[in-house]
C-alpha cells in the first residue's frame, strides 16, 4: 500500500516534512483550496468521501509541513495532482514518489506545478505517452447564454448499450488510447454503468443513437466538473453542441453543485469556441502527463 511505504521511509528534510494527511488535517487542507475550488473539485470530492487516512483504492493525500504549517499538499492515486505546491514541496513530493516508482497512469494540476514535477520525475517515470501542455480551466459565469436543448436528458440504465460506444469513442479521441484494451472492457463498462446511476451523465437521443453526451465527472459541496462531452462525428459543425452543453450547465447546477468548470485542450479550438459560446471563461491553466 502507498500508505505503508510513505511510513517506512524518512520523508524529513530540513524545509520540512512529508506525512500523510488523515481526518484531523480536513481544516488545514480546506484553507489550501482556498477560493479555488473548481481547480480542486475532483480532489475535494474524493475528500468528502473519507479520503483522508484511508487506504482505500480512493489514493492519499501526502502534506508538506513547515515551521508554518501545512504549505502544501498533493494527491496520490490513479492520478497525481499537487495542491498548491512550492518548490521545496514539490522537490519533496518527487523524491518521494521517484523512490517509490509509478503507479499513476497520469499528473494533473496547475501547469506550472504539473510541468515541474515532471522534469523532476521523467527520469524515474518516463517515458510519457503524452504531455498536454496547455489546457484552460473554464469555470461557467452566470446563466447560459444560449438556449438550453430541451432534448437533452438524464441518461437511464436502459441506455447503457448506446451510452457505452459513445464514451468509448470519446476517451480513445480525447486520451489517444482505448479503454477497453487489454481486457480492460468490463471496468469500463462498470464505470459507465456507475455514472449514470449515479445520475450523472446527460445526453441526446434519437431513433437509439447517441447524438450528443456530457458527464458531471466529480461533484463536490462547492462545485463540479463536466467531462466526457462527445457529438456524433456525422452532426459536428452543425451547432448542436452548444445547446447541449447549456442544458449539461443547467442540469449541474440544480442537481449537482453551484459552480461548473471543465478543462480542455488549447488546439482543440471547436471545442472552446462553443465553451466560450455558452459562457464559460478561463480561470487558470492546466496540464496533463499521460503514461
Amino acid at each position: 500500500m502507498v500508505l505503508r511505504t510513505l511510513r517506512s521511509q524518512s520523508t524529513e528534510s530540513s524545509r520540512g516534512h512529508i506525512r500523510v494527511l488523515g481526518a484531523a488535517d480536513g481544516a488545514d487542507l480546506d484553507g489550501l483550496f482556498g477560493q479555488n475550488r473548481d481547480a480542486f473539485c475532483v480532489i475535494q470530492e474524493r475528500v468528502e468521501r473519507g479520503v483522508l487516512g484511508s487506504v482505500s483504492g480512493g489514493g492519499q493525500l501526502w502534506g508538506w509541513y513547515t515551521r508554518a504549517g501545512l504549505e502544501s499538499a498533493i494527491h496520490v492515486g490513479a492520478n497525481v495532482a499537487p495542491i498548491k505546491t512550492t518548490r521545496a514541496a514539490r522537490r519533496a513530493f518527487a523524491d518521494q514518489l521517484g523512490r517509490m516508482g509509478r503507479h499513476s497512469s497520469a499528473i494533473v494540476g496547475d501547469k506550472a506545478e504539473v510541468l515541474e514535477l515532471w522534469d523532476l520525475l521523467a527520469g524515474q517515470w518516463g517515458p510519457a505517452r503524452d504531455v498536454c501542455h496547455d489546457q484552460p480551466l473554464l469555470r461557467m459565469v452566470g446563466a447560459p447564454r444560449v438556449a438550453a436543448d430541451s432534448l437533452v436528458r438524464r441518461a437511464t440504465v436502459d441506455q447503457l448499450g448506446i451510452l457505452f460506444p459513445a464514451s468509448v469513442a470519446m476517451f480513445e479521441e480525447e486520451v489517444g488510447v482505448s479503454p477497453i484494451a487489454d481486457g480492460r472492457e468490463d471496468a469500463y463498462r462498470a464505470r459507465v454503468l456507475a455514472a449514470i446511476r449515479a445520475g450523472r451523465v446527460y445526453a441526446r437521443v434519437r431513433h437509439g443513437k447517441v447524438l450528443f453526451k456530457a458527464e458531471v465527472g466529480a461533484v463536490s459541496a462547492h462545485s463540479c466538473q463536466i467531462q466526457g462531452v462527445w457529438v456524433d462525428p456525422s452532426l459536428r459543425g452543425t451547432g448542436m453542441a452548444a445547446p447541449g452543453m447549456a442544458a449539461v450547465v443547467e442540469a449541474a447546477v440544480r442537481e449537482h453543485a453551484p459552480s461548473v468548470s471543465l478543462y480542455a485542450n488549447r488546439h482543440n479550438a471547436p471545442a472552446l469556441r462553443t465553451y466560450a459560446r455558452v459562457g464559460f471563461e478561463q480561470v487558470g491553466t492546466f496540464a496533463t502527463i499521460l503514461f
